[in-house]
């Protein structure tokens, strides 16, 4: 095996590609010389010392933060965390970000993907006194940068990555990938509102990444923000190159050229403050300039957005190198490049020197920053980028009518999403600047093209949808648009998903993610609260029978039930008003993870608009017209939780009324299933004496459910007498095929047959009368069962009369 070569030059350059240059000429040519004023260019220049030394020494110190006496191992933290790689690049792009506010009053967010890099972050929101605001414990001043440094990364101190409680953050840092999608989603009806985005060239080579550069495609720039995206390549990961770190700037240039960029390449480090200036500097009128002519009657189709690539050495101004070991310039700078200071004199030695390089105390004026700093700072609170109002306090509850307005009639067959689309209209005309439907290319297959009567698509290049301020944006990549919802969510607006079920799992950790924020967001005072992240689940397993096995799988319900109770709102409601109360209900609610799942055919409305609003505020009840004496004194328990697998349950009673009379059945519907949670689990779980009275302490209770039997387990499993021999579940269990749809609850086990089954065995438990013919009658129902599938596979379709109403003698 060959060895694993380190490379001998620090961040050598990529090697030339064939490309013609000519290319080059795509690239955005700027003469950045002088650029800046002599007093810029040295406030710059002393912001960037400053950020720099207090990112560094939130790794390192915990003691001596200002290096008043000589550096020894007793000050040095016992656990060092923290990335340091992308910070002197963060800083960089930053400062200059807030000197151009400073100067012109700009409006703009600051999204980072490279999420460990707070650090250099927290140190620019220290310099611009936007930690003490939100956080006291962090002033600015002497004792609030000693705070800063001595608790970053320790317990009780601010994390390694920025979270909720970051000011100014909208995006959790933990996973890579989904910063450019949830900066658009942030500009989106906020029309002056620039999100200037640093992705790292690590975080770029992700799949979300490199869909969400198509992201502009659907911004239409007449009535929403821009994005500046900021491709900062250090050319390393933790241990290895990047992919865009080996691209020379022909290619960079091509690529995003080709996206419908105008790309502008800065690199020359020795005037590297001139550089980037005057390349945001044009960036930021090329998008003014844009939005001038869209907002004017002239728009440019397929307007070229600006793009900045940002070329630095990773860990730059860091150690060169020890030990005979390249740092700067090398994946060795991109976590924390002396690692053993704490124990190693040369590291130590090596520590000292790169802090003592900043000449920290020329920069501080009875613990404050000097005013050369400052000069770098916005004047206006509200303009600084850690303190703008889009990133904790913009919540706008929605315009809801009433949803009973659209309500259908007890006892017709309708589709829950054909009606949720007609409510989703009157949403969309009486909320036109902050609500939005995000879909992935599946509305009119999920029949909820009822929206598309007062709204349109939303897509720029496509000379039919432009210019329309269309509501829906559709583009085939689940993780853009989950971004992308994240993002218009935590600016204040309400934002829909609607997915196929099978789908829906592609964006579970990035929907984990959000909901982490959202912890962090309720233990964070300052923070206002925010929309809920609402999906809509449909195209089920129970009618994907034409997809086929690869469309059956509603495993998202299990990732929502994981998450922290306080934020987990999982709903099945039953029929079409029932739905639309939950719908109205989940636009309303803030701080959730919402997930509806519901049907798009048209199967039986049960309740009344009435009688489906009381259910649904009770999250379940007893339905006395399915059962026998109105479901008193049962011998056993049918319960039904989902749209189909409620059907089944109600056809079963049905079933039993007509063959085994002497059984008395109780039929409950759940449409919340998180009052299943044992007490005190979920704030909405039912008291012991509530579950008992709608499922007995003694009897029987047959759960059919719409996903995997053990998720309901789980959710049962902490309440007494809920142990196998009493509590009996079916539901989906991994078969299918492309089938017929009453064929697919044969599979799993779901049917009226399979339930009907398992009520006889129950039953007959208590009732002698049942159990003295329980084996002839659960024959009977098996001899049913498969005559049915004989005729499934011999005519290749169901019965005509296999999904009516079901009859009750």
């Amino acid at each position: 095996m060959s060895p694993q070569l380190e490379s001998p030059i620090p961040n050598p350059p990529p090697a030339p590609s064939e490309l013609p240059d000519s290319v080059l000429d795509l690239a955005v040519k700027l003469d950045f010389k002088d650029f800046l004023s002599k007093s810029d260019l040295e406030s710059l220049r002393a912001y960037g010392r400053a950020a720099n030394y207090i990112a560094a020494a939130m790794i390192f110190l915990k003691g001596n933060v200002l290096l008043e006496e000589p550096l020894t191992p007793e000050h040095i933290k016992p656990r060092l965390l923290g990335h340091w790689g992308t910070c002197p690049g963060l800083i960089l792009a930053y400062s200059n970000i807030s000197r151009i506010i400073a100067k012109t009053g700009e409006d703009v967010l600051f999204v980072t993907g490279p999420g460990h890099g707070a650090p250099g972050i927290l140190a620019c929101l220290w310099l611009e006194n936007s930690l003490g605001p939100f956080l006291p414990q962090y002033t600015r001043d002497r004792v609030g940068m000693k705070n800063l440094i001595t608790g970053f990364s320790t317990p009780g101190g601010l994390p390694s990555h920025l979270n909720a409680q970051t000011p100014g953050a909208i995006h959790e840092g933990g996973e890579l990938g989904y910063a450019l999608s949830v900066s658009f989603g942030a500009i989106m009806d906020n029309p002056n509102l620039i999100a200037a985005c640093v992705v790292g060239d690590g975080e770029a080579e992700t799949g979300p990444t490199a869909a969400a550069w198509h992201s502009y495609k659907y911004i239409d720039p007449a009535e929403s923000g821009a994005v500046l995206p900021i491709l900062h390549v250090n050319g390393f990961k933790i241990s290895e190159r990047t992919i865009y770190g080996m691209m020379d700037d022909k290619e960079i240039v091509s690529l995003f050229s080709g996206y419908g960029y105008q790309v502008r390449i800065v690199k020359d480090l020795e005037n590297i403050e001139n550089d980037l200036a005057a390349s945001l500097t044009w960036a930021i009128s090329e998008i003014r300039r844009i939005q001038h002519a869209a907002r004017s009657g002239q728009p440019i189709m397929k307007p070229r957005w600006p793009l900045v690539v940002l070329r630095t050495p990773k860990g730059w101004g860091g150690p060169k190198k020890v030990h005979g070991t390249i740092i700067e310039g090398s994946y060795h700078s991109h976590q924390v490049p002396l690692p053993n200071a704490k124990t190693d004199d040369v590291e130590l030695r090596a520590l000292a020197t790169w802090l003592e390089s900043y000449k920290m105390p020329d920069l501080l004026r009875e613990g404050e920053p000097i005013n050369e700093i400052l000069n770098v700072v916005p004047t206006a609170h509200d303009k600084r980028m850690g303190q703008r109002k889009e990133a904790y306090r913009v919540y706008l509850p929605l315009h809801l009518s009433h949803w009973e307005d659209e309500s259908v009639s007890q006892g017709t067959l309708q589709s829950c999403m054909k009606i949720a689309g007609k409510f989703l209209a009157k949403v969309i005309e009486q909320n036109p600047t902050s609500f939005r439907i995000f879909s992935p290319d599946e509305l009119v297959s999920n029949k909820l093209d009822a929206v598309f009567k007062v709204t349109n698509r939303n897509c720029q290049w496509d000379p039919c949808l432009r210019g329309h301020g269309g509501r829906v944006i559709e583009i085939l990549s689940e993780h853009t648009l989950q971004g992308m919802l994240q993002g218009y969510t935590l600016t204040g607006r309400t934002g829909l998903f609607p997915s196929y079920e099978a789908f829906l799992g592609i964006i579970h950790t990035m929907m984990v993610q959000y909901s982490k924020f959202c912890k962090m967001a309720s233990e964070t005072s300052w923070r206002q609260p925010f929309g809920s992240l609402n999906y809509v689940e449909t195209s089920t397993w129970t009618r994907q029978e034409h997809n086929g096995f690869s469309h059956q799988n509603p495993s998202f319900i299990g990732s929502v039930l994981n998450l922290k109770p306080q934020f987990a709102r999982v709903y099945l409601p039953p029929d079409a008003n029932c739905f639309l109360s939950t719908l109205s209900h989940c636009l309303r609610a803030k701080n959730y993870v919402n997930l509806i799942v519901g049907s798009k055919q048209p199967t039986p409305v049960w309740l009344s608009p009435d009688e489906a609003d009381k259910h649904c505020i009770a999250g379940a009840s007893i339905w006395s017209w399915a059962s026998v004496d109105s479901g008193e004194d049962p011998d056993v328990v049918l319960v039904g939780i989902g749209v189909e697998t409620t059907f089944e349950v109600v056809a079963a009673a049905a079933l039993l009324r007509k063959h085994v009379p002497q059984m008395r059945v109780r039929v409950v519907n759940v449409t919340d299933l998180m009052i299943l949670s044992a007490t005190g689990a979920h704030p909405h779980a039912l008291s012991d004496e509530a579950f008992e009275g709608l499922f007995t302490n003694n009897r029987v209770v047959h759960f059919n459910y719409h996903s995997y039997p053990i998720e309901l387990r789980g959710l049962l499993g902490g309440r007494r007498g809920t142990d196998p021999e009493r509590i009996w579940i079916a539901g989906y269990s991994e078969e299918g095929t492309t089938t017929t749809p009453f064929d697919m609850m044969l599979c799993n086990h779901t049917s009226r047959y399979d339930i009907a089954c398992s009520a006889i065995r129950g039953a007959a438990r208590s009732n002698p009368h049942v159990m003295k013919d329980a084996h002839v009658k659960e024959s009977l129902m098996k001899h049913m069962a498969r005559k049915e599938r004989d005729e499934i596979y011999a005519t290749g379709r169901d019965r005509d009369d296999v999904f009516d109403v079901p009859v009750f003698a």
